[in-house]
């Protein structure tokens, strides 16, 4: 007559035992909540579209590499496009942060020179981002326009502020052609500035003081009194 078989109990395994890695394992998965998720997928959206083209990054690239599915991603972001722009906004929101959040003294032409230090500064350190930001990626899009027309709004203000009080405040108020030379001095910065990332032999500094000699030609222009760039 045959002994009945007894039913063995799972051997327990230790998470240092050799066998370890044969046991089967529940991987768990983390549950962000929904601003820090989407804040996560902003930066990945941000490093995809900063590394490539906007047709060569897919809906189904993005989600493989934040590890989550397509249905999620399409969550938080209606569409490719969507996904962009909001990239967009977060990378020109970090430039007029760091570049606008600063606190600069001494004379306009100082406070300005600084200003550009801080700008250089943080386009140098991501040349990647900053380029995608001001080339677009999509065309004629309106909105993608309007995020960096806001950039650029931004700039115009900020320099229409520090000059308050100043001599140079008397010629720009009701005169129009002072404000377009500073909005094309603007403009100047910006093509510069990408040209510049591409010759990295270009010192930074006398990237700056060519900026600033071009404000100071351009403020002439439009009937300002102004010293040489010191």
């Amino acid at each position: 007559m045959k002994r009945p078989r007894i039913a063995r109990a799972p051997r327990r395994v230790a998470p240092d035992d050799p066998a370890a890695p044969r046991a089967r394992r529940r991987v768990r998965r983390v549950r962000l909540d929904n601003d820090l998720r989407r804040a996560q997928l902003i930066q990945l959206g941000m490093a995809a579209f900063s590394e490539r083209t906007y047709d060569e990054v897919s809906i189904d690239d993005l989600a493989r590499a934040a590890g989550v599915s397509k249905g999620l991603l399409y969550h938080y972001f209606r569409t490719k496009r969507d996904f962009y722009v909001a990239g967009l906004r977060e990378i020109a929101r970090e430039l007029l942060d760091k570049t606008l959040g600063v606190t600069h003294t001494g004379v306009p032409l100082e406070r300005v020179r600084q200003g550009l230090d801080a700008y250089l500064d943080h386009v140098g350190g991501h040349a990647r981002a900053f380029v995608a930001l001001m080339r677009g990626g999509i065309g004629s899009d309106p909105e993608v326009a309007g995020v960096i027309e806001e950039v650029r709004t931004a700039y115009v203000d900020r320099f229409l502020a520090d000059i308050a009080g100043s001599p140079l405040s008397g010629v720009a108020v009701g005169n129009p052609l002072f404000r377009i030379a500073v909005r094309g001095w603007i403009g100047f910065i910006e093509a510069a500035s990408i040209d510049w990332l591409s010759q990295p032999e270009v010192e930074r500094a006398r990237v700056r003081d060519l900026i600033l000699e071009m404000l100071v030609a351009m403020l002439r222009a439009a009937g300002a009194s102004l010293p040489a760039a010191p």
